[in-house]
């Protein structure tokens, strides 16, 4: 009788154990019915089988799962009227950050059941129509941003009950009448300008800079004293915490960077697009720092249209430039086309943001380029995730690869805690990458070429196969002189104008990686004697002496029975450096060669699938969003 007695018990334990496991049924539904009624330009992993909780974009739950407490779709391309019983189903709802998309309509009047809606994140949208009258219905109301839309009307004396409201920014729309009096202790941010208001600044809101009221029509004995403050942008909560170092003497901001101008600050929502004009060639000091920062000027509704960031199709990032701009960075290093940062956004996603410098290309012709790029679709191609163009700016992202480059694997620092790079790992960074300039060969009709092989741009994928990156860049940047640096002994002898890179001069590149990866030695490298080193004339030297062995890295030697294999790896990096182009092997069959050095396990794709590849669909062409700030 104990027995059954206790059963009860586990039986209600049971039940709360799967309770707090199980899908939020009802708003995973509300979720899917506001998506699949709103048109949107990128794809979301939203889907029946999928836990909301775990894997949807964009989505946080409470800590029991039981609810949606958080939706955050920045930049995906909505367009039209927020469908109507959707979101509002949401009645634990505490985010909602729908920022940067093409979202039109009134204010949805069922947000009314929202009670719990405390961060509402809607500019740069196209809303229209007045704002809601009772403001108070939402009291825990702690962040409103409505600024870059087009709402009229007069703004809601409601407002004044929101005892909570930390931040209001109602700028860059088409509000009018007088400013009501907002006597709220806790607001800390507040932005009015580029509207119609008329009449004077209420006494409640006098301690505020006269820079939140331009834009109007109030008189001018109304304006306040033009204050100063420093005010930070307000970021969105439930963000994961961010290793914040000290900003270092040049303090840029995360990605894009510029220099700091802490006047006529706006409502911190209102963040700089691009880096200052005046020092161009400012790059990050130390390694981690907050990326927040005070804004250079306020875009209007006109420039924003102008800057967009584009995202290709399967690509499930939900972010936009603002997070790029308030990401955590730290320069990964400094390339022949520019410097790469990683960056660490808010909600943990990290990423690799190439900032180019020097490119030559119109705007035009730029996106075609990246069009091209960001369709190639290979296991050892690293996938251009999205770029952005502007006149001062342009940049490329990536996913972030944690092992790093084949360049800082192979010539870290040697010692006695080195792990040495096995012979194995060589043959599978030599495969993959080949396999990868090949399928990159195949591309634009056959004509497309990679223009900047180097070890910097390889890094390894999950099952250690070399992958390419960097694509296409050489024809859209300036013709660049010579290098006397390491990348000098990348190029081929023929190549003088770095915009007209041939696929022959692809196949010398990856022969030097090859010499790099036998020999351990960096394409040009000094001597203990100062004695400026080529790799490429050494090796010709070494073999001509019939020295051969000494070619080949001193860490390779502890491994047995591999002799063979690196003469045959050495007879296939000679082709592809020999001086005549006419006379290099094209790609596939260098991967053919590689392959045949030893089968290795066929785990990424094979050659005999290149020719099927150069027949493949159309390319996808990415798809544009407007940026917040």
């Amino acid at each position: 009788m104990e027995g059954l007695s206790i059963f009860p018990w586990i039986f209600f334990l049971g039940l709360i154990f799967l309770r707090g496991n199980a899908d939020p049924v009802e708003d995973k539904q509300a979720l899917l019915d506001f998506v699949n009624k709103l048109p949107h330009s990128r794809s979301l992993n939203w889907n029946e089988s999928s836990a909301v909780c775990d894997y949807w974009t964009g989505v946080a739950c409470s800590e029991d799962r039981s609810r949606v407490i958080a939706v955050r779709l920045p930049g995906v391309g909505f367009h039209g009227p927020i469908p109507p019983n959707t979101l509002s189903r949401l009645s634990e709802l505490q985010i909602l950050s729908l920022r940067s998309n093409g979202i039109s309509g009134h204010f949805p009047s069922d947000f009314s059941n929202l009670k719990n809606l405390s961060f509402l994140y809607l500019q740069f949208n196209n809303f229209s129509g007045p704002l809601p009258c009772d403001f108070s219905v939402w009291k825990n109301l702690t962040i409103v941003n409505l600024s870059n839309n087009g709402f009229n009307g007069s703004i809601p004396r409601s407002f004044s009950n929101l005892t909570q409201l930390a931040g209001l920014n109602l700028a860059n729309n088409s509000l009018s009448g007088e400013i009501p009096d907002l006597d709220l202790p806790k607001l800390q941010q507040l932005n009015l300008s580029n509207n119609n208001l008329n009449g004077s600044v209420p006494k409640s809101l006098q301690r505020f800079p006269r820079s939140v009221f331009v834009g109007n029509n109030l008189s001018v004995s109304s304006f306040p004293p033009d204050l100063s403050p420093v005010l930070s942008p307000t970021l969105e909560p439930f963000s994961k915490s961010r290793s914040g170092g000290k900003l270092g003497e040049t303090a840029l901001l995360g990605i894009i960077v510029a220099a700091a101008v802490l006047g006529l600050v706006a409502f911190g929502f209102l963040i700089l697009v691009c880096c200052s004009r005046r020092n161009r060639k400012t790059e990050l000091s130390g390694k981690l720092h907050k990326g927040e920062m005070s804004p250079e000027k306020v875009i209007s509704r006109s420039q924003d249209a102008n800057n967009r960031l584009v995202f290709f199709e399967g690509c499930n990032y939900a972010f936009d430039l603002e997070d790029l701009l308030r990401a955590s960075a730290e320069v990964l290093g400094k390339g022949t086309f520019g410097t790469a940062y990683k960056a660490i956004l808010e909600d943990a996603t990290t990423v690799v943001v190439k900032r180019l410098k020097e490119v030559s290309a119109g705007k035009r012709d730029f996106e075609q380029q990246m069009e091209l790029v960001g369709s190639i679709r290979h296991e050892n191609v690293i996938e251009l995730k999205a770029y952005y163009y502007s006149k001062d700016e342009k940049l490329m992202v990536y996913d972030y690869y944690s092992q790093g480059s084949v360049s800082s694997i192979l010539h870290g620092k040697r010692g006695e805690d080195r792990i040495p790079l096995d012979w194995d790992t060589r043959l599978k960074i030599a495969v993959g990458a080949a396999r990868g300039i090949a399928r990159i060969h195949t591309e634009n009709g056959g004509k497309l070429v990679h223009g900047n092989i180097k070890s910097s741009n390889i890094f390894l994928n999950s099952k250690q196969y070399g992958c390419v990156s960097d694509v296409g860049l050489a024809s859209v940047m300036s013709s660049l002189a010579p290098p006397i640096s390491r990348a000098a002994g990348y190029r081929a002898p023929e190549v003088t104008d770095t915009r007209k890179a041939a696929q022959p001069s692809d196949v010398y590149s990856f022969g030097v990686v090859l010499l790099e990866l036998l020999t351990g030695k960096s394409p040009i490298h000094t001597t203990t004697g100062d004695e400026i080193v080529h790799l490429v004339r050494w090796v010709h030297s070494v073999v001509r002496e019939e020295w051969t062995a000494e070619v080949f890295d001193l860490e390779l030697m502890r491994y047995p029975n591999i002799e063979e294999e690196m003469v045959e790896m050495l007879q296939i990096a000679m082709t592809c450096v020999v001086r005549m182009p006419d006379q290099r092997p094209k790609m596939v069959d260098v991967v053919k060669m590689i392959e045949n050095v030893r089968r290795i396990d066929n785990e990424n794709q094979p050659s005999s699938d290149y020719k099927s590849e150069s027949s493949s669909p159309p390319p996808v062409v990415g798809t544009e969003y407007s940026v917040s700030q």
